[in-house]
């Protein structure tokens, strides 16, 4: 309850710009629940004044109920005006608010590690973004301007009531801390629940991003059933939940309701008897019951938008986790900037590396690469080849030792920067929803369209694109399943080509090509290359028999070392690895 309140009070500071238009909806609210106070009162004045005038043998005065009415007229119209303003600012605030928080969140997101990402499940995290900002939007502009009105209409009802009779309110007083004893408990007994639900919604968004994604890998392998079992459990999770907080949240209002014709009972029967006794009028009794229902119907409002308030407050636990979250560490003490015209040497000196402390990958890892030299990245799977070039990318820092680019120590160079130097093939291209032309321009998003065509004349991919319908003009669609994988990585090494980096990676670049499409890329790799410190991960070790240097990695350390002759020479792991791959090819 404490953390929930704490994120609920850290929420109302993006309502704090909008402060003016707040104050005007508070004001207004205050307004009507005054008007909406005095209309049970005014509507009491006819009758008072019928009685009056028919005790007294008078005629009826019908000058002053017709002023009465007016008067009633004229309450009720600043009622609905004031509901109309207040509602009006309320949701400008409401969803101003709203999409600065979106906009935090997503800075937020741009922030925090890659380890993160490695670690949480994509679609829970497009929940919280959606989802969980969609329901505290929704609290705020349903519950907000009711609860101050339901809080303010109690004061006034209390205070008319009062005034027509001290007996009777303090006999209607005692409905209120028994309504809220009620819900305390309920809400108390029920949060656990709304939690639950709206981290079982997280999952399920998950859960459905993922097969969607493969949903092609799951029709191939047939599993089908395995994934729909899959979602029944979680949905189930989600309806267990649901239900219960629903279903629990729901009683409040039954059990408000039944304080309230309680107190109606009550009062009743003892207004009876003031009349009869002369101690009140009939008007003010019809007052009173009024104010009764205007006490009843509030704390009944207030139960309603429980469910909506406790699902809001499990919502704001969830995004104010992502806004905690420990954001990338600026350690740069310097700030240091490579010279314009920087060579391009890397050096590892001793780095080591764990993505665990108890399970050590790089221990001591040092070696050296020349400026325009060419390095292949080989081994089997684990033996850190990815986690190599995420240190180099520095996605994440080294426990341990150096990596020099120009003898300077990345670890004084922001992210930033560091990542400015390098360009990047990878093994699964991403595209996302955009023209050709703009999918390219990615890689350098002030490039003219010359830039571009140029680019992909480079990457041997200008004919497919002119090929397609609109040519570069042609729009992707989210996954980029209306172009085929060659095409997609063609189009990722133009975007490359485009930045011109200074450090190129590819990341088994030519993986997902046939044997065509393979020399094309290779072809258009050489050109990129040129001139350029390379990385290369590779899995089919024909592709770098040319390349100056090749590291055969293991269990994150180096085991070999050299050109593809002197390797091949040696007799060791890598000629064993080169003429199994070579064998495979040839059967």
């Amino acid at each position: 309850m404490k953390k929930s309140f704490g994120s609920l009070k850290r929420l109302f500071k993006y309502l704090k710009p909008y402060k003016g238009k707040f104050i005007l909806a508070i004001v207004m609210t205050v307004i009507t629940v005054v008007a909406n106070a005095a209309l049970p009162y005014i509507s009491g004045l006819p009758t008072t004044e019928i009685q009056k005038n028919v005790t007294a043998g008078q005629e009826v005065n019908f000058p002053y109920i017709f002023k009465t009415l007016m008067l009633f007229l004229a309450v009720g119209l600043i009622y609905i005006g004031g509901q109309l303003v207040a509602g009006f600012a309320m949701t400008n605030v409401v969803q101003s608010a709203m999409k600065d928080l979106r906009q935090t969140i997503s800075h937020k997101i741009n922030r925090l590690p890659v380890s993160y990402f490695d670690t949480h499940q994509q679609g829970d995290l497009l929940s919280r973004v959606t989802n969980d900002v969609d329901a505290i939007s929704g609290a705020l502009q349903q519950s907000f301007i009711p609860i101050i009105s339901a809080v303010l209409s109690i004061i006034m009802a209390l205070s008319m009531m009062f005034y027509i009779n001290v007996k009777m309110a303090l006999l209607a007083i005692f409905m209120i801390p028994l309504s809220l004893i009620i819900s305390r408990i309920i809400v108390k007994v029920s949060q656990k629940h709304f939690k639950g639900q709206q981290e079982a919604l997280g999952s399920l968004n998950g859960y459905v991003q993922e097969t969607l994604t493969g949903f092609s890998v799951l029709k191939l392998y047939g599993q089908e059933k395995e994934t729909l079992d899959g979602f029944k459990k979680i949905n189930h999770r989600l309806n267990y939940y649901g239900f219960r907080s629903a279903f629990l949240s729901g009683l409040m209002m039954p059990l408000v309701s039944l304080t309230a014709y309680s107190a109606y009972i009550g009062i009743a029967v003892l207004g009876s008897l003031y009349v009869i006794q002369g101690l009140i009028l009939v008007g003010q009794l019809q007052a009173f019951v009024q104010y009764i229902w205007q006490i009843s119907q509030p704390m009944g409002n207030i139960t309603q938008l429980s469910s909506v308030l406790q699902s809001a407050s499990a919502a704001t636990n969830r995004v104010f986790e992502i806004l905690d979250e420990k954001e990338e560490l600026h350690t740069e003490d310097k700030n240091l900037v490579l010279p314009e015209n920087f060579n391009g040497d890397v050096t590892f000196s001793h780095v080591a590396f764990s993505y665990s402390k108890d399970k050590p990958l790089i221990t001591d890892l040092s070696f050296s690469v020349k400026a325009g030299q060419t390095v292949a990245i080989v081994g089997p799977t684990g033996a850190g080849k990815t986690t190599l070039i995420n240190l180099l990318m520095r996605f994440y820092d080294v426990n341990s030792g150096q990596i020099l680019i120009d003898g300077i120590d990345t670890k004084k160079m922001s992210r930033e920067k560091v990542r400015s130097l390098f360009g990047m093939v990878l093994q699964d291209a991403w595209l996302y929803h955009d023209t050709i032309l703009e999918n390219i321009r990615f890689g350098k998003l002030e490039a003219d369209d010359y830039e571009v065509v140029d680019a992909a004349k480079t990457a041997n991919v200008d004919h497919f694109i002119r090929t397609m319908p609109d040519g570069y003009e042609m729009e992707l669609n989210e996954e980029g399943s209306n172009v085929s994988l060659g095409q997609k990585q063609l189009m990722t090494i133009a975007r490359a080509v485009i930045a011109d980096p200074k450090i190129l990676i590819l990341d088994e670049a030519t993986s997902s090509v046939d044997t065509r499409l393979e020399a094309l890329i290779q072809k258009a790799m050489d050109k990129v290359m040129e001139g350029r410190t390379s990385f290369v991960i590779a899995h089919r070790l024909s592709t770098i028999r040319d390349a100056d240097l090749i590291l055969v990695l293991d269990h994150g350390n180096i085991i070999e070392q050299g050109t593809h002759e002197s390797l091949l020479a040696k007799g060791g792991f890598y000629e064993k690895l080169y003429h199994s791959q070579f064998q495979e090819e040839a059967e």
